[in-house]
């Protein structure tokens, strides 16, 4: 009878509590018209750049957590495609408002729109990009911020601060990409930016008061360019990253990939005396030749008293980061048992026949398939998980649903890579050193609680071992977040539970009708095949293998004989149309 009594007096107060929770979430909405305007951020060159709503930099986003949140986005640029893609989100259950071209949607041509709606359960710092043709570095990225009013720091800060970090380009994607991939860069080299930014300028000024905590949330959303980052005079907690609470720990420099997010709570001095400079200095190991009189640095400052001078940056003697595999989640969640899926992905850069430079997983490059390879997992029956469906340029794996996957990543390069997967937050169990060579689990130990984000750094000719739970149906990218990287083709494709996604995902009709204006089919195989779906006659595919035995340097070889032979051939033209000495 008590029993009874409890219960009829906890439905209401649970009910109660219930509509309160829905009542604070809110819709957030924002139109968005991706339009040209042009912007000097570094004040050396003046070009056009990828705006919204007639303006750049591009709004940042702001939602709680718990919120929905809808973007109508219209393409106004007349000669590109678009796309947003909401980076870190998990999108649980929505795995088709992702955003990457080609793969979860078609792209957006000029002229057409399409509406993002989903609604964010998971508090931090995110970004949002382009995910189509390398566009975003143009300038169509900008930081996403879900707050969260019960957040493990609430009340340990006075106030919030993003930061964003990027490199600048002064020449557009398209021509750098044309020049990239092509016969005449057979050694892959990238091309190295012109400046460091800092919220999208340079010279940044922060004001702050003396006595007071901030949490400040940096943002990479560079191109290629890594950053170290330091407050002079100041240390710091860093309490989150990639949208992981972490248990504070004390830092006095970080290293942000591209893609990588960190939040760090900085207490200021009692005095204020003196404003202190704080500097993004970009990791210039990146670069095959670093070009003369590059400035890899940008500089802002911390700015306690207006009137005081703003001091030149002081010259370190080494870089010495947090090394985030240190970091603890403020969760403390177990490491993942072992894995009930567990493989390898071998990176390298090789060129192929048409004499370019391109990235490999496994021997594969990536190239999109004709069919968005979403609407292949939903339109291919059971046969949704045979990866050959995918197309073999795809590089797809296929997950069962709650299965533990463990991915072994060899970086057989020697260059960094920093790899982001879509849709999860993976446990980074296993980092070597660089130049460690290949994974070697008879000489590796985990730690019993993991690191854990969404975007980890490879070391140059190391290794890297993740896990996650397949736990979010869906289709989700993983690759390299140099864009360059990216696209020469380091990427693989992950198809998780497809046969739980055709039983409860419906694409909406503004994003089928973006495919039917363009003619892009939304049925079927990556070549587009309805009828024999292991039939892939007519997929995208890459260029041929070069023939075995041609090397590296034979195709530079080769690249410098075809010049010199043109300009030979040019000087014999020039030299027989030139006008003989006293012929009149």
């Amino acid at each position: 009878m008590m029993a009874s009594v409890q219960q009829q007096l906890l439905l209401p107060l649970l009910c109660i509590l219930l509509l309160s929770s829905s009542a604070l979430a809110k819709t957030v909405t924002y139109n968005f018209t991706a339009t040209w305007t042009t912007a000097n951020p570094d004040n050396q060159f003046s070009r056009k750049v990828i705006g919204i709503n007639g303006k750049w930099p591009i709004p940042q986003i702001d939602v709680d957590k718990g919120d929905r949140l809808i973007v109508h986005l219209y393409n106004g640029l007349g000669d590109q495609d678009t796309s947003l893609h909401f980076h870190g989100l998990f999108q649980n259950g929505t795995t088709f408002m992702d955003g990457p071209a080609m793969v979860t949607q078609c792209p957006v041509p000029p002229g057409k729109s399409i509406t993002y709606d989903f609604t964010i359960d998971q508090p931090g710092t995110y970004w949002y990009h382009s995910h189509v043709k390398g566009q975003y570095p143009d300038g169509i990225r900008g930081p996403f911020i879900v707050h969260d009013p019960e957040g493990p720091y609430k009340g340990q800060y006075d106030e919030e601060i993003v930061l964003s970090l990027s490199d600048w380009y002064h020449e557009q994607m398209p021509v750098l990409t044309k020049k990239f991939i092509s016969y005449t860069n057979p050694t892959g080299a990238e091309p190295v930016p012109q400046s460091a930014l800092m919220n999208d300028s340079q010279n940044v000024t922060v004001n702050v008061q003396p006595g007071k905590t901030y949490m400040l949330r940096m943002v990479n959303m560079a191109a290629f360019a890594a950053q170290y980052v330091w407050f002079e005079s100041h240390t710091f907690r860093v309490v989150e990253v990639d949208g992981i609470y972490t248990e504070p720990m004390e830092a006095e420099m970080l290293y942000l990939t591209a893609a990588q997010r960190v939040s760090v709570l900085l207490t200021t001095k009692n005095e204020t005396s003196t404003n202190y400079a704080f500097v993004g200095s970009m990791d210039e190991d990146l670069f095959d030749k670093v070009p003369p009189g590059l400035n890899p640095n940008v500089t802002g400052w911390l700015v306690y008293d207006s009137t005081a001078p703003k001091p030149a940056a002081q010259e370190i003697a080494e870089f010495n980061p947090l090394n985030d595999i240190n970091l603890v989640p403020y969760d403390k969640e177990p490491r993942l048992p072992p894995p009930d899926y567990s493989f390898t992905l071998n990176v390298m850069m090789d060129n192929l026949a048409d004499g370019a430079n391109y990235a490999f997983f496994n021997d594969i490059t990536y190239v999109h398939p004709k069919v968005p390879s979403l609407f292949t997992a939903l339109s291919t029956g059971e046969l949704a998980t045979n990866p050959a469906v995918y197309g073999e340029n795809t590089h797809s794996y296929v997950f069962n649903h709650l299965d533990v996957i463990e991915i072994v990543i060899n970086n057989q390069d020697k260059g960094k890579h920093p790899f982001h997967l879509h849709g999860h937050a993976f446990q980074v169990v296993h980092r070597s050193a660089e130049a460690a060579g290949d994974y070697d689990p008879s000489n590796s130990s985990f730690p019993d609680v993991p690191m854990k984000r969404d975007t980890i750094l490879a070391p140059p000719n190391g290794n890297v071992v993740i896990r996650f739970r397949a736990d979010n149906p869906g289709l989700w990218l993983f690759h390299c977040h140099l864009e360059w990287h990216l696209l020469s083709g380091l990427v693989t494709t992950f198809i998780e539970a497809p046969l739980e996604m055709q039983k409860n995902m419906t694409i909406p009709p503004d994003h089928l009708a973006l495919c039917e204006a363009q003619g892009i089919p939304t049925k079927g195989n990556a070549a587009g095949n309805t009828k024999d779906l292991l039939d892939l006659t007519g997929a995208n595919k890459s260029p041929d293998r070069l023939p075995k035995g041609f090397t590296k340097r034979g195709v530079i070889a080769l690249v410098f004989s075809v010049l010199s032979a043109f300009l030979g051939m040019g000087a014999i033209v020039w030299y027989g149309l030139a006008e003989i000495p006293g012929s009149r």
